[in-house]
């Protein structure tokens, strides 16, 4: 067996001038057995500084096969293995570089560039407990060697890492999570599971893109790595693509049936998918409220499922919407738009939620953004009669004033002006402040406005399509006498418990900024 080490050497001149005995095959010649290992260790030692030549031009192939080659002449020699793991590591190859590092050890416990490289492979594989115990080894032979000193410290930071990380991963603080999972990365390069952890974690922070390209990129490398099953599986789920995520999760249980996190997510996901079912199922039976707490239920399921969670939220708006609450149907849509900026349809009914509870500025902001993310004819025309619907609410609403509905027929009109005539008309109030009076009076004369121009066809329809008050050919608001308007109804006699008789001008009013009389000649009102 050769060692390392090379004994006397003899010279080519003394092999060949060497003759065999008289009458003696080649065969049975005798052969000396150091002779013969010394050879063989002249000829590894030659392999290996071939091997030392290749490594540094950096030639790292080559290298290896001439470590090999000295390896497979002499195979206890610990620095030969310790070379080739030195090549390993170059080449990326790192579990190859510990096998060899870990066998030079055994084969020379003082080894202490073994003890070094075994560290290196362990903390490129991702374990830095083990990294340490390799350094610990190297610094109890070397107590000085600078090299363990270093990487060890590298090796205690990056298990400070990883605590964090996982720390992070704990409070849900992806980010910070991934920060420190790319700090382990760059010491760590051939540790899958800090890049698989890193991919779940962009998933989890809605980045599914970037989350897909981590997992194929290990699929690629590695084969079909449960792991990185399970992480394009959650892109998927979490993407609303559940049929191709319900394949992968059960993939991943195949060759991983103890999987946990699998498990849990194939779990939820299913139902999570049954309960919104059946809250589709409900809406469209009619069934309300049991739609709304179906949708509920749902959205407490998984809270990183942003994608499904946003349609359930948009789907329980539409529920609030039928139920008659605008108000929480404007607060799901809300909640539906931050979990999915781009989400049309839960802007477009906002939208309509906020013009039925008249914030009409809101609902021109939300067509606006609809109209930016996709410019259609009819995103177009949603935008303008918005715009047309709040340019007529800065004007005085005649229908609120009149307290009648926009469709009101032309007798409940009458009716209404009527009603509320006898209410404000400044008589009435004479024996009020003067503040009272004159809130009053203002209140009357808006009656008379708003029953001047919905009584008018013409004019109605002018106001309706939302002509501005100082167009051309406007209303002529300032022609409107309020008096005169309810004298055409209360001109004689007694209604509703009111007497008209004595003496003329018993009214007297602000009208115009300036003081003037009922005007109604005759009459006066008598309140009982």
């Amino acid at each position: 067996m050769c060692g390392c080490s090379t004994k006397g050497k003899m010279s080519d001149c003394e092999i060949m001038n060497e003759e065999p005995p008289q009458n003696m095959e080649a065969d049975d010649a005798e052969v000396d057995p150091d002779m013969e290992e010394e050879q063989s260790m002249e000829l590894a030692e030659a392999k290996k500084e071939e091997g030392n030549n290749f490594y540094k031009e950096h030639k790292y192939s080559e290298a290896l096969a001439c470590y090999t080659e000295a390896i497979t002449i002499c195979p206890t020699c610990a620095a030969f293995y310790g070379n080739r793991s030195a090549t390993y590591i170059m080449l990326n190859k790192f579990k190859e570089g510990l096998a060899d590092a870990q066998y030079a050890i055994q084969l020379d416990t003082g080894f202490v560039k073994g003890y070094l490289r075994e560290g290196k492979c362990h903390l490129a594989l991702g374990s830095p407990v083990a990294a340490l115990r390799s350094y610990r080894h190297a610094m109890e032979i070397e107590p000085n060697n600078t090299i363990a000193q270093r990487e060890s410290a590298v090796a205690s930071q990056v298990q400070e890492h990883i605590g964090k990380a996982e720390a992070s991963f704990e409070k849900r603080d992806y980010r910070t999570a991934i920060f420190y999972l790319d700090r382990c990365i760059e010491h760590c390069p051939a540790a899958l599971h800090f890049k698989i952890q890193k991919a779940e974690a962009l998933a989890l922070m809605g980045k599914y893109q970037e989350s897909q390209e981590q997992a194929n990129d290990i699929l690629q490398r590695k084969g079909m790595n449960a792991d990185a099953l399970y992480v394009r599986g959650m892109c998927l789920y979490y993407q609303d693509n559940t049929e191709k995520a319900f394949q992968h999760f059960q993939e991943v249980l195949k060759r991983a049936p103890d999987h946990h996190k699998a498990k849990d997510i194939y779990r939820r996901a299913k139902l999570l998918a049954g309960k919104k079912d059946e809250g589709n199922t409900a809406f469209r039976g009619g069934k309300f409220q049991e739609a709304y707490d179906l949708y509920t239920e749902a959205l407490s399921i998984d809270p990183n499922n942003k994608s499904t969670n946003s349609k359930l939220f948009c789907n329980r708006a539409a529920v609030c919407s039928k139920l008659g609450k605008p108000e929480e149907a404007i607060q799901d849509c809300t909640k539906a738009i931050e979990l999915d900026e781009t989400y049309l349809k839960a802007f477009m009914r906002r939208a309509k939620c906020y013009t039925e509870t008249e914030l009409y500025q809101e609902a021109v902001n939300d067509y606006e953004q609809m109209y930016k993310m996709a410019k259609t004819r009819e995103n177009k025309q949603l935008l303008q009669n918005a715009k047309l619907e709040l340019k007529k609410s800065k004007r005085k609403d005649y229908y609120k004033i009149l307290g009648v509905h926009k469709t009101a027929t032309e007798d409940e009109i009458k009716k209404a002006y009527k009603k509320r005539a006898l209410i404000h008309h400044p008589d009435r109030h004479s024996h009020d402040t003067v503040d009272k009076q004159k809130e009053e009076e203002k209140k009357f004369k808006e009656l008379g406005e708003a029953y001047s121009i919905l009584s008018d066809a013409k004019k109605k329809a002018r106001y309706d399509s939302g002509q501005d008050l100082d167009d051309e050919g406007g209303f002529g608001y300032d022609s409107v006498d309020p008096n005169q308007i309810f004298q055409a109804f209360f001109g004689g006699g007694n209604m509703g418990g009111f007497s008209f008789g004595g003496h003329p001008g018993a009214s007297h009013f602000s009208h115009g900024g300036h003081s003037q009389h009922s005007g109604f000649p005759g009459f006066s009102f008598q309140f009982g």
